[in-house]
């Protein structure tokens, strides 16, 4: 069997990195693209390789000849490399093979593969194979249509997939097939040489595949893909994500990210939201006014403000709408710098960051109103984060509001980012019928609203001195115009929201139910939010449990051990949907 490797290309995609390198000679995980490519066909017995090349031509045959010394690859040159695509590179190739006595493998040069894949494709019982996987969000290429048979029914390339292109059905072609010895002298051949030579050459040879099958002439099978790794590698995200698949330290790229996880094939049991909203209709109307809100501004800050202040039901010159809750934390840094703030040990979000002269209260999953009172008459301020990240504890509103109330001289900063998923209601109720001016609430809406990706948030206070100085920190145009819409069209779904929190919470019990069963778990602590705590058997380490289930389960979830400091090991786990929940509890239990 021959193999034939397209590296012709320039790799616009991909610059800056391919500047002063060729493309296939960009490492990912300690290994060359062209490497990779390379060790799958000779684990599979596959030496007798051709190379067409044309950028930095040179610098791939060094490299081959150095890593591959018993090797004696072929090679082709396609000098206009820059103006043709590949359609003209595999003529090149096939013109250059003198006599075709065997099947032939072709592999596009960006792409990045477990040696099972290429062995898949070796030990399929069809004549012409194309590998194919269900195609997802970060794709992009060729598309085709699969018949029950695994016989595919229409290639379509880029250039057909107008706005309107559904893929919810489609399937990503690897650019990598293995066709017969007969496919590849007859009909292919015969008419990929003549479409490239006298018709178009800068187009993708996908399209006379698609031909001969929308003419009936050959029949191409899939050969579904289950699992096995493969990335394609067009521009330096997908290096990236590709980076992620083949590297043996997964952990430390998702750590270092702290987000962005949509490209990676990972449940995150992490970044915590509601599971439950936006729902499918909410999205829709999302999608349906995508185009319209991208070409437009979004509003000034005082139109926010009294967006917000509808969605709240409070009066509007009390709020200040965010591009998020973390937009807050520099104002308040600057603010406050020279406060002496008492804040709670364990705990999430910037307070540590922010405020430098500090004292601390536990929260040992409950937390000593004894202790804050105490604590609070050495400090000009407290943060109250309600419930706390990661324990769940819960403070109630009436206490907080009263011990605001004793001490009017001092600031009361209270994070509701997960109250509507506890027993309590705002804080915010109460001081709209009974005004402090010592509290300011800070609230993240990514949480609630299941929306991080859309970065909404908000600071209430009765102060107005206060709220005017946060108000000239701010930007007059604060919040695009995609986070402005959401604003607007959760006004209709209250109803609906309310009953996500319901299921969130139904879901939270049921889940510290099941993680009470786990054999690894010693304790299971009740939550006030869409989060749970759990401490580990001793000899057990948080961090062994989190590369275990990366590993072996694609499950991401938080060790927040480092926040408590007892020694004992400690897990954070999202509430997600019952069956995601269900996930991590079979891969828990699984040790």
């Amino acid at each position: 069997m021959k193999a034939i490797i397209l590296a012709a290309g320039y790799g616009n995609r991909m610059r800056p990195l391919t500047d002063s390198t060729h493309k296939t000679l960009l490492e990912v995980g300690d290994k060359t693209i062209l490497s990779r490519i390379i060790d799958g066909l000779i684990e599979n017995n596959i030496t007798d390789i051709l190379i067409c090349t044309g950028f930095r031509a040179d610098e791939i045959k060094q490299y081959l000849a150095h890593i591959y010394p018993d090797i004696s690859f072929h090679y082709v040159h396609n000098a206009r490399y820059r103006e043709t695509n590949n359609i003209y590179s595999l003529t090149l190739a096939f013109e250059a093979i003198e006599n075709i006595d065997s099947d032939i493998v072709v592999i596009e040069s960006d792409l990045i593969y477990d040696p099972l894949v290429i062995k898949r494709l070796i030990e399929s019982r069809y004549d012409n194979i194309a590998l194919v996987d269900k195609f997802r969000s970060g794709m992009d290429g060729t598309v085709v249509t699969v018949d029950s048979s695994n016989v595919i029914t229409s290639v379509i390339p880029p250039h057909l997939q107008d706005e309107n292109f559904c893929f919810t059905d489609k399937y990503k072609t690897l650019n990598i097939y293995k066709f017969s010895c007969e496919f590849c002298k007859t009909s292919f051949k015969k008419l990929l040489t003549y479409y490239a030579n006298v018709i178009d050459d800068n187009c993708y040879y996908e399209l006379i595949l698609g031909i001969l099958i929308y003419m009936q002439k050959e029949i191409i099978h899939a050969e579904i893909i289950n699992n096995e790794p493969w990335a394609e590698v067009d521009d330096p995200n997908d290096l990236a994500v590709a980076e992620f698949v083949f590297n043996t330290d997964r952990r430390k790229i998702l750590e270092q990210r702290a987000g962005g996880y949509w490209n990676y094939d990972v449940l995150d049991f992490c970044f915590i939201r509601n599971m439950y909203f936006p729902d499918s209709s909410i999205i829709s109307e999302m999608k349906n006014n995508l185009a319209n809100l991208i070409h437009n501004y979004g509003s000034r800050q005082s139109i926010l403000n009294k967006k917000m202040g509808w969605f709240l039901l409070c009066r509007e010159d009390r709020v200040t709408a965010l591009n998020g809750a973390s937009q807050i934390y520099p104002v308040l840094q600057e603010r406050f710098s020279k406060k002496r703030i008492l804040i709670p040990r364990p705990s999430f979000g910037e307070y540590n960051r922010i405020f430098k002269n500090t004292e601390y209260y536990k929260d040992e999953v409950g937390i000593s109103k004894e202790s804050i009172d105490s604590s609070l008459k050495n400090c000009d301020g407290v943060v109250i984060v309600n419930p706390n990240n990661p324990t769940g504890s819960i403070l109630s509103g009436e206490w907080i509001y009263n011990c605001a109330k004793r001490n009017p001289e001092k600031i009361f900063f209270i994070d509701e980012s997960f109250i509507e998923f506890s027993n309590t209601i705002s804080i915010i109720s109460m001081l709209e019928e009974n005004s402090l001016d010592n509290i300011i609430v800070i609230k993240s809406l990514s949480k609630s609203l299941g929306i991080p990706g859309v970065r909404l948030g908000y600071t209430y206070c009765c102060n107005t001195e206060i709220n005017r100085y946060i108000q000239e920190k701010i930007p007059i145009w604060n919040m695009n115009s995609i986070a402005e819409f959401t604003l607007e069209i959760i006004l209709k779904h209250r109803n609906f929201l309310k009953q996500s929190f319901a299921s969130t919470i139904k879901d939270r019990e049921l889940f510290i139910k099941e993680l009470a069963e786990v054999p690894v778990i010693d304790n299971v602590y009740p939550s006030e939010a869409n989060f749970i705590l759990i401490s580990l058997k001793t000899g057990i380490t948080a961090e062994s449990i989190v590369d275990y289930m990366l590993e072996k389960h694609s499950v991401y979830i938080k060790n927040v051990s480092d926040k408590f400091s007892n020694n004992k090991q400690y897990l954070r786990f999202a509430v997600r949907l019952p069956e995601e929940n269900r996930i991590l509890i079979n891969g828990l239990s699984a040790l």
